[in-house]
């Protein structure tokens, strides 16, 4: 089959990058999506840069509010907010052709499995993943800060796509394991939050050893309770997933130098939780450190460091103003949490 028929529904930074790249190897995208960002684009246009220099520009785009433009898609890449996955459940079911295949780009592992509870037979849900980070610069403009391909289940339509899509930026990458991908994906993640409690732009973050102890002793945490729950977490970037927590907490000389090196990461990238604290916006922190939480209580077992970073992050969604400095930080989540001593936590 040649290029699918393809919709973002829920075109906020992500949407906007990844079905742009799409467009611009020749793949029929319609973007749904808020009226700022569709007034934006209308007025200068999608352009989309990356760390490596690359940069296009896209005019006109096919952008829309109404959810009633997805009917034609053969495939519905979801990339709304956890939170608004059952809300965008019911605009499917309304507006989509019968045996569309809807991927989820969300964050979190559950976000397909709740999609498909909510449309039922009509539709099948894959799960996809987005490995990467995305800036929205303003005025149409979205930049990818941090390397990484897109994953999907294989499926007919998403090796279509995959195809179409080529070698370029919009890379779609085929797996099977979605599950372990989703749960690897979510162990880099954790890192989401503390980023947003520094305030910090990623690399600033990431350079304090005090914040990526943290950001280690959660992984360490995660790891324990998926090993538990026979769960194997697929590897998401230059490092298994076992082995990240040595990685991340190793000493700055050695993290700094090598794993950054590696890593590529952009001067201006942040978290997207960082971006919806400042927006006052809700976060997906229920979908990310939120999911180890409650793998726990689904084992009777306890996760106080993510249990903490969550409950940090509701008090910002309260509205507490505080940034934590990297030795605040530690000291707070991590004081009487021994979750990986032999690491020097």
């Amino acid at each position: 089959m040649g290029a699918p028929r393809v919709a973002i529904f829920g075109a906020g930074s992500v949407g906007c990058f990844i079905g742009g790249a799409w467009a611009s190897a020749g793949v029929p995208v319609t973007f749904i999506g808020r009226a700022a960002i569709a007034a934006a684009i209308a007025e200068n246009g999608l352009t989309l840069t990356d760390y490596s220099g690359w940069r296009t520009r896209l005019a006109p785009v096919d952008f829309t509010t109404r959810p009633a433009a997805m009917a034609s898609a053969e495939l519905i890449a979801v990339c709304v907010k956890s939170h608004a996955t059952p809300a965008a459940a019911k605009e499917i079911a309304r507006h989509a052709k019968k045996g569309a295949l809807i991927v989820s780009f969300q964050n979190g592992v559950s976000n397909a499995e709740t999609l498909q509870a909510l449309v039922k037979s009509r539709f099948e849900v894959v799960q996809g993943s987005v490995p990467f980070n995305i800036a929205s610069l303003g005025y149409g403009r979205f930049h990818k800060g941090v390397a990484g391909d897109l994953v999907a289940k294989d499926h007919p339509v998403t090796r279509a796509l995959a195809e179409a899509a080529g070698d370029g930026p919009g890379r779609l990458r085929l797996a099977e394991d979605m599950a372990g991908i989703a749960w690897g994906k979510l162990l880099i993640n954790l890192n989401n939050a503390v980023n947003a409690l520094s305030g910090r732009t990623l690399l600033d973050q990431l350079r304090q050893r005090d914040y990526r102890r943290v950001v280690a002793a959660a992984m360490v945490e995660a790891l324990d309770l998926l090993e538990a729950a026979g769960i194997e977490p697929a590897k998401s970037g230059p490092v298994p997933p076992k082995l990240l927590p040595h990685v991340i907490a190793s000493p700055d000389l050695i993290f700094n130098n090598l794993f950054l090196r590696i890593q590529k990461i952009d001067a201006r990238a942040r978290s997207s939780m960082y971006d919806d604290l400042t927006a006052g916006r809700p976060t997906e922190i229920d979908w990310l450190n939120g999911e180890v939480v409650r793998l726990a209580e689904r084992l009777g077992r306890k996760a106080p460091v993510n249990s903490a970073i969550v409950a940090l992050v509701r008090q910002r969604e309260a509205g507490v103003e505080h940034l934590w400095s990297p030795q605040a930080l530690r000291t707070h989540v991590l004081e009487g949490h021994k979750a990986a001593p032999g690491f020097g936590y």
